[in-house]
């Protein structure tokens, strides 16, 4: 491979605020960073070396895309893995690779992956038609969820009892039974193509309820430490057993009696680990960029107690984004402000965050309310 300093093309697929921080990563490495994203307003538009606009489903568009780069990688897994395959095949490196996109794009695919390899989850049961939905052994109430394209709580659907079955999805999907938790926890892991592997603290994730979306987290978690040791254990299992080449965060459950289940995968930089900029010695973008690269994992140790707001648009608004009480957060010491660039607001949008951090963790919990509180995306 080219040094990634010097002649290597990166091409991301998606140019949404993940692509933009990698971005910001890739310029400090002076990686030159081609973007495909069929938003020709997107985050990345005016960072990237290059900008093209197209579809990340149509085959021709991405296999023509990754032809003129070296190295090609991923922000959202809603790609063309047919296309992605065909080059890998061609030598252009891809990562992650093909296969644990195609994995991870179908629901169905990854738990019946963590059933094979041991990964404690939550009972399941694929299901591809509304009559075997009725037949289904699972107890209510239990939890539907679209084999794919769900993100952000879309495709997610609570079936409590028998009369919620009238509204429920008709696509190929799978349930699985209803996970009285404790609390939701995530583990970002990185692996090299050397096979060395390391593991970010667990992160504690608090959801908003209406968007069922990733809206505070807290970093380090207080867990006990046979919690911070047995996630972490899960994580570097998967990302050894898919062998994948980059990052990927890890959603789990610990429920009420202290065991813990994963819930999902994210071949990517994700929402749980935007913290990192700030808080960690590297962050989770730097250790995706390394990863591929096939460099030496950084260190991931906390520098400080980090607490993540997601800043999304307010319920009510739509139209040019207008940041409410921005003057009065960044009075704030230790509040760092990241926008994404995103012209138009709407109801739930994520629109960017916010990361405080704070010697004193109960400080930074009281100041991250106050940003929520003040901070509001309008119209």
């Amino acid at each position: 491979m080219k040094a990634f300093y010097g002649d290597l093309k990166l091409g991301i697929l998606g140019g949404g605020q993940l692509g933009r921080m990698l971005i910001q990563q890739a310029i400090n490495y002076n990686v030159t960073v081609k973007i495909l994203d069929p938003d020709r307003e997107a985050p990345c538009r005016k960072l990237c070396d290059e900008f093209v606009v197209g579809s990340l489903s149509d085959y021709e568009t991405v296999y023509n895309f990754g032809k003129k780069v070296d190295l090609l990688t991923i922000e959202i897994e809603k790609v063309n893995v047919d296309a992605l395959e065909q080059l890998e095949k061609e030598g252009v490196l891809v990562y992650p690779q093909p296969r644990i996109i195609r994995l991870i794009q179908d629901k169905g695919l990854q738990k019946q992956f963590f059933k094979e390899n041991n990964i404690p989850t939550a009972e399941f049961q694929v299901i591809s038609s509304a009559q075997q939905l009725k037949e289904s052994h699972i107890p209510f109430p239990y939890i539907q969820k679209l084999r794919r394209d769900g993100y952000d709580g879309k495709g997610v659907y609570k079936v409590i009892d028998e009369s919620y079955l009238k509204n429920a999805f008709t696509a190929p999907c799978l349930i699985e039974r209803w996970i009285d938790f404790e609390k939701e926890i995530g583990v970002i892991v990185a692996r090299n193509e050397s096979g060395e592997v390391k593991t970010f603290p667990l992160v504690e994730m608090e959801f908003n309820p209406q968007a069922n979306l990733v809206e505070f987290l807290i970093s380090p978690s207080t867990l006990p430490f046979e919690v911070h040791q047995e996630a972490a254990q899960i994580a570097t299992k998967i990302a050894e057993d898919l062998k994948i080449v980059g990052l990927l965060a890890v959603e789990m459950f610990l429920d009420k009696h202290g065991k813990i289940l994963v819930n999902e995968l994210a071949p990517r930089p994700h929402n749980s680990g935007h913290q990192s900029i700030e808080g960690n010695v590297v962050s989770q973008f730097e250790q995706h960029l390394r990863a591929i690269f096939n460099q030496p994992l950084g260190d991931t140790a906390c520098l400080n107690n980090a607490i993540m707001v997601n800043i999304l648009g307010e319920a009510g608004y739509e139209g040019p984004a207008v940041y409410k009480g921005i003057e009065k957060i960044l009075k704030c010491p230790g509040v760092y402000v990241h926008l994404y660039g995103k012209a138009l607001t709407k109801p739930f949008r994520k629109m960017g965050h916010v990361t405080i951090v704070d010697a004193d963790r109960e400080k930074a919990i009281e100041k991250a309310r106050f940003v929520q509180e003040t901070l509001k995306v309008i119209s």
